[in-house]
């Protein structure tokens, strides 16, 4: 009985017919969007070129997306990064003294250590840089140039002989020395050390008082009151303004409209951004010394914020030939969504000079 029931079984099996396998090729359509036939590609090509792109451009499409949002993130780190240093800077500016004596001989020495870390990134291009040593006694000299600035007041013999010390500790090294070894020390010596002392002299050294200045009249007795408020503090406040408006012109006008090189040592650079960058220089400059009431003229603060332009530019144009002998993009990572410190400071190094000797030497009575 059992053998008949199994028997029937089978049978009944045999009689149902199998399902077919899916083909690999059908399973391979599936996932990948077959072309159009050939006579729809003929009479609709758009279409046709539409349903091909829609079927397989996706992944393009996300890459974009994800490009632009990381873009988007870079900017607002750039933005937020920008106003805390910007904050923090004003403070420290207003302070005055040892403080922003200290400030300064800080950001000197993490800008020397740059400085030396592009001239050592030239010796793949047939550069000879200094010997290590010599790079770390010239970051130290540089950091210290801020601090005799402001209790000595002149640099000149301390640049003198520590020139003369470089020279000859490169000509008694071992080997050979090279005459790129002591002009790239030299330089760093000049460019990290002894141009950003200049700030020192403009915001110190300049110790007459701001008698048109109103926010003077206000200022807290406890913060140092109306005596505080020198042509030194007002004539740094609207420098270093001035400068960040024309690096925040130049890069946004710049992205947006600029189409015709400025210079071949930094190609992204356009005179459309340079000259937002003036026109946004010049205007901070008339502004805040309408508010502040300095200087007096208005011929005098256009000059001024003409001069703080050039030297910003100046500045920035030698750090792009530095990096750009380097074979480097930024002169390090210390700053995020900046680069490093010289990537920020760059538009100051020769700013602070051109400053103080405008004031010292063209406006009368120190634009008072």
């Amino acid at each position: 009985m059992a053998a008949a029931v199994a028997t029937a079984a089978a049978h009944r099996l045999l009689l149902v017919p199998s399902l077919p396998r899916p083909h690999p090729t059908l399973r391979l359509r599936l996932l990948i969007p077959s072309p159009p036939p050939l006579r729809l590609r003929r009479r609709f090509p758009l279409l046709a070129a539409a349903a091909v792109s829609a079927g397989g451009g996706g992944g393009v499409n996300s890459e974009e997306a994800g490009s632009k949002r990381e873009k988007s993130r870079q900017l607002q780190k750039r933005v937020l990064v920008g106003v805390a240093i910007g904050v923090g800077a004003g403070g420290i500016m207003v302070a005055g003294g040892w403080v922003f004596a200290a400030a300064v001989a800080a950001t000197v020495l993490a800008a020397a250590r740059e400085y030396f870390g592009l001239v050592r990134g030239t010796a793949g291009g047939g550069g000879t840089p200094p010997p290590r040593f010599v790079s770390r006694v010239c970051s130290a000299i540089c950091a210290l140039m801020p601090i005799l600035t402001l209790y000595y007041g002149h640099m000149d013999v301390t640049v003198t002989f520590s020139a003369f010390l470089i020279a000859i500790s490169l000509l008694l090294q071992r080997g050979n020395p090279r005459f790129a070894q002591l002009t790239s020390s030299v330089f760093g010596l000049f460019y990290c050390g002894y141009l950003p002392s200049f700030w020192i002299k403009l915001r110190s050294g300049l110790a007459a008082p701001a008698l048109n200045t109103r926010i003077a009249y206000s200022w807290p007795i406890l913060l140092g009151g109306q005596a505080h408020w020198t042509v030194g503090l007002v004539a740094t406040l609207i420098s270093i303004s001035s400068i960040i408006a024309a690096d925040t012109s130049a890069f946004l006008c710049g992205r947006a409209f600029g189409r015709t090189p400025l210079t071949n040592v930094s190609p992204k650079k356009t005179l459309e951004g340079a000259l937002a960058g003036l026109t946004g220089c010049v205007l901070t400059t008339v502004l805040l010394s309408t508010v502040l009431h300095w200087p007096r003229s208005l011929l005098s603060a256009t000059a001024y914020g003409i001069l703080i332009f050039l030297g910003s530019l100046f500045g920035d144009l030698v750090e792009s030939l530095i990096k750009r002998d380097a074979g480097v993009k930024d002169s390090g990572s210390l700053i995020p969504g900046h680069g490093g410190i010289l990537d920020r400071v760059d538009s100051y190094v020769f700013t602070g000079a051109l400053c103080y000797s405008f004031v010292k030497v063209v406006l009368p009575l120190y634009g008072v």
